[in-house]
Formats: C-alpha cells, structure tokens, sequence
C-alpha cells in the first residue's frame, strides 16, 4: 500500500505574530517553524501506524514550499516516513496547493491520501476536499478513528451532534483531527535515517490562483476584568445587564 501524507509548514503556538509591509505580509523573522499539528498527530502518525501493521506500505510525504520547509520535512522522515516531495513554490491559494498536490498523486496512483483537519494558519480546511475532488476519490473529512481492512476503510468522523461511521474503498482522501492517533516523539535512530531518506524537489505545473490576501489584522486586544466583591450581588447583576456581551 502506498500512503501520501500531505503536511504544512506553520508557525508554533507559542510565536509572537506581527505583520509588515503595511500588514500585507507576515513578518516571518524569530519565528519558530513546525508541522502543522493536525498533519503530524494525527494524519502523519496514523499512517505510520498503519505502516506498523503492514511493513510493505510506503509512506511519501508531500508539502508545497520553499527550500525554508526542508527541515519539517526531515522531522517527517524522522517520525517515519519513507520518501518526501517538495513542488517548490509558495502559496496560500487552497485550490492552487491542492492541484499541485493532486497531480503528484495523480502520477503515483495513491491508496489513501491523508491531510490534516486543517492548517493552524489560515484554517481554511478546503485541501483535502479539492484534492478528492481533483484526483476523483471518495473524501472522508473530520476523522477521528480510522480501521483498515484489506481494501476497505471504515472511518469514523465527527458530525454535529454525534459521530458517523462510514465504510469505504480505497483509494480514498481523509482529513484527520483528534482521536486519529497521539503524538510521537522521533527517537535516535529516526533521526539519523532522516539525513539520508530522498527529499525530492519538483517545479509546479503551470496553474491558476483563485484567492490573495490583501491584508492581515490582529484581534483587538484583551480589555482587563471587573473584579466584584461576593458580596456586591446587586452591581454584578447590573454589569451582567449593561455590559456583558453575549457569545
């Protein structure tokens, strides 16, 4: 079986963000570069489980970046992966990165294609969607568990107000979130066959964007609290009808 894993290259939780160029780009300098969560706990282990299971299963990792995404790339190979793909460009056109992703899986005929929930960035969760829609597969998206049984996955996946179970064939695309698998931590030895595993640059093919940022904006900053005293029912309530806003 051959398994893609699709990853992205996002700035830690813990980064300081701040924009430039009259707030029309990110200001990338002292940050902390990761892969995304979504794409290394969850899709990117559950596959290498998979592979656990089944020694003869293949796992090449993809991302669509610049030479500045190589060492996540190396920290994928590390956790596990066999073989990696870089399209070199940059982009935040979902259609875009998904179409460049989509011809690579065209050429290597796939049997399951993973992507995170979303990226931590733009949380635009349109990748694996377009990706199936591209490559003509079924797409399971907001997985949580996910079983395989010869050629037939059965996927359960997050719906308002419940759960639903789902059988399908592969190949398939499924978008991963919490519950698909917990986060691994690589050891020496993954470390060290990181160097040595092909990193494989490719040039995009030739593609339309659809979306641009015009510019970017922080969240108005945290107003401080009212402390009331236990005791000071009365000018609580009347706070909680003046001023507090319901969410």
């Amino acid at each position: 079986m051959k398994i893609l894993v699709c990853i992205n290259k996002a700035p830690d939780t813990t980064s300081k963000i701040a924009f430039k160029n009259n707030n029309t780009a990110f200001e990338e300098s002292g940050v902390q570069w990761i892969i995304n969560p979504y794409d290394e706990w969850y899709s990117l282990v559950r596959a290498i489980e998979l592979k656990e299971k089944d020694p003869t299963t293949i796992i090449h990792i993809v991302t669509v970046g610049s030479a500045d995404c190589d060492p996540i790339i190396r920290k994928a190979f590390a956790l596990g992966g066999d073989e990696a793909f870089r399209i070199n460009i940059d982009s935040t056109d979902s259609y875009f990165i998904a179409a460049q992703i989509a011809d690579l899986a065209n050429n290597n005929k796939y049997d399951l294609i993973f992507t995170g929930k979303e990226s931590i960035d733009y949380n635009s969760a349109a990748i694996g969607g377009i990706i199936a829609q591209l490559i003509d597969a079924p797409y399971i998206s907001l997985a949580t568990l996910f079983e395989l049984n010869g050629h037939t996955a059965t996927i359960t996946r997050e719906i308002e107000g419940g759960e639903e179970v789902a059988e399908v064939n592969l190949p398939v695309v499924v978008s991963c979130q919490k519950g698909m698998a917990e986060q691994r931590i690589p050891n020496m030895r993954g470390i060290m066959a990181a160097r040595t595993k092909p990193l494989n640059v490719i040039e995009p093919i030739a593609q339309e964007t659809f979306t641009s940022i015009i510019n970017f904006e922080l969240p108005p900053a945290k107003a401080g609290v009212k402390l009331i005293a236990a005791d000071n029912v009365a000018e609580l309530i009347k706070l909680l009808h003046e001023e507090a806003k319901a969410f």
